[in-house]
């Protein structure tokens, strides 16, 4: 059964992650205590070795050896190698629970589509949707451990009401050599068009639409067994596994607490008055190397994570619940195209048929977030400039023989003079003489318009006078 949690994490709170570590089922105690307590167990027996069994020669040997294991470990570009894989895992992992059929919009369509309050309509309703059950259980039985154990044959199917006796033998008959979940979907087409030629669906459209929805929970019955078949290439696998274990490995040697290092002799130098001579320490000796197993708790259990989700479809506790998810199918689907079809209940005017605007009411507990006011857009609380000339509307098509106004920036505006142009100038202005700025209440702003085309060749002299007098030394 899966492992839920999402009640806990509701809501952020100090320590609200905290309390998770203490289950067990579904951590990753469950996981790797095994491969932990043997790991702590190795490093113990070397260290008792090194420590009681071994001569001073022996120990200087053995310290040499730590030393350059621990320098190869620190080589290992593990971090990389697992989180890629562990990333690839988990993209997969939900990948696949997507993938698992579920016949909600199915039966949607069929409800809908095939019509007949008779026997004859009951029957051909909760015939295609008992045939698109019977295709999601095949599939999974060739994928999953635990519906394999509910369904080990044919006859368990059968009994189970997903198929008759007649079908059965049908099903046996036809001869292939692959996966034959799929013959349920040619059942059902086959059902679909008789129905269509019977008038109990009464047009094309109806019929297209249902086919349609079929070919989706067919394609993801499809994608389920492929997910099966096709797995992560075994090289990488081995890769990561490889990497781990070797670092680990050479940790059990390298991370032992040895003797220190003899460094090269040096001349003794006097001591002052009052100064102590310095010893040379080394690391300190601890029996228990806690970082050590810290780092194998973080790498492994990555490690067993991958392991754990790279197929959910087996019983560990944190894999798809694929029996509960075929009893809840079947119960859904045929409540849906056979108790509820044609069973509606009386229309009535909602209770806010004569008002305006709805407003449901609040709790005195959710009161509050009636007083916030509604989201309207980022841009809603932007201050907008007071700048009548920022406001102003111009002339913006390329053709225009004259001049658009200079872009102002408020910040620049600020720090340089009233009247100075932007930094942000055009091609057409570049390279002219700098003189007296141009403003932009001197140029023309959609005269034509209004009609007043004498006053609009009057501002382009006044603005051919500025600039030629910008021209003069």
């Amino acid at each position: 059964m899966t492992v839920s949690y999402t009640l806990k994490v509701a809501e952020a709170r100090f320590g609200g992650f905290s309390g998770l570590l203490l289950r067990w089922r579904g951590s990753i105690y469950k996981l790797l205590y095994k491969e932990f307590l043997l790991f702590t167990a190795l490093y113990a027996l070397l260290s008792i070795t090194y420590r009681l069994l071994l001569t001073q020669e022996q120990r200087h040997v053995y310290a040499q050896v730590a030393r350059y294991c621990n320098r190869s470990a620190d080589l290992i570009p593990l971090s990389f190698v697992l989180g890629f894989y562990v990333t690839l895992v988990v993209n997969r992992w939900w990948a696949q629970y997507t993938s698992i059929p579920l016949p909600d919009q199915l039966m949607c369509v069929i409800s809908a589509s095939v019509h007949g309050v008779d026997q004859r309509g009951r029957l051909l309703r909760r015939t295609l949707i008992r045939y698109a059950n019977l295709a999601s259980v095949l599939v999974l039985r060739s994928v999953s451990t635990r519906v394999l154990k509910r369904f080990p044959t044919m006859e368990h199917v059968v009994d189970a009401g997903f198929m008759s006796q007649e079908e059965r033998k049908k099903f046996e008959s036809l001869k292939s050599d692959f996966n034959k979940y799929w013959i349920p979907c040619v059942w059902f087409t086959n059902l679909a068009a008789q129905a269509r030629r019977d008038g109990r669906i009464r047009d094309d459209i109806a019929l297209c639409l249902l086919l349609e929805e079929l070919n989706k929970y067919r394609a993801k019955c499809s994608m389920l067994f492929h997910y099966d078949w096709i797995s992560i290439p075994l090289v990488y696998t081995q890769v990561v596994t490889i990497a781990v274990y070797s670092f680990f490995g050479l940790s059990l040697v390298g991370r032992q607490f040895v003797e220190p290092e003899a460094g090269p002799a040096k001349p003794r130098e006097p001591l002052e008055p009052g100064q102590e001579a310095a010893s040379t320490l080394g690391d300190l000796d601890m029996y228990v190397p806690l970082t050590t197993l810290l780092q194998f708790f973080f790498y492994a259990g990555w490690l067993k994570v991958a392991e754990q989700i790279i197929n959910p479809f087996g019983e560990d506790d944190d894999d798809f619940e694929t029996n509960k998810l075929i009893d809840r199918n079947l119960q859904v689907s045929l409540l849906s195209v056979d108790d509820m079809y044609q069973n509606l209940p009386p229309a009535e005017k909602d209770l806010y048929w004569d008002d305006d605007s709805a407003q449901p009411p609040y709790t005195v507990a959710t009161a509050a977030e009636a007083l916030r006011p509604s989201f309207l857009g980022s841009t809603f609380n932007l201050r907008v400039s007071d700048d009548p000339e920022q406001s102003m509307q111009v002339e913006a098509s390329p053709g225009s023989a004259r001049p658009l106004p200079a872009a102002q920036t408020p910040l620049l505006g600020r720090l340089l003079a009233a009247g100075a142009p932007s930094p942000a100038i055009s091609l057409r202005t570049f390279g002219r003489a700098r003189g007296a700025p141009r403003t932009p209440h001197l140029l023309r702003f959609r005269a034509e318009e209004s009609g007043d085309l004498e006053a609009a060749d009057r501002i382009e002299e006044a603005s051919v006078g500025s600039e030629e007098a910008a021209r003069e030394p």
